[in-house]
């Protein structure tokens, strides 16, 4: 069954505005248009771009944080078993 999505081209990927009923790898075949209604794909746009730097401004991702702590010597474990000593 066709579906209609609206979507922003972003660094050779398309990114689709709203969610989609897929799994993940799912092969889909595309049509691409390019939309005619005036102001509608900067409105697209500005709105990625506004959650781009709202997820900017919440904080490092998960990525980072599991890098910073990779970066903190000894183990979690380690120390919690030195702190419980003979108990």
């Amino acid at each position: 069954m066709p579906l209609q999505v609206d979507a922003v081209y972003e660094n050779g990927v398309l990114r689709p505005l709203q969610p989609l009923d897929l799994k993940g790898h799912e092969h889909v075949l595309v049509s691409v248009i390019k939309a005619t209604t005036p102001g509608r794909s900067s409105l697209a746009v500005e709105y990625v771009e506004k959650i781009k730097r709202e997820l900017q401004s919440a904080g490092p991702g998960l990525e980072e944080v599991r890098r910073r702590l990779a970066q903190i010597p000894g183990s979690m474990a380690g120390e919690i078993i030195a702190e419980r000593g003979d108990r």
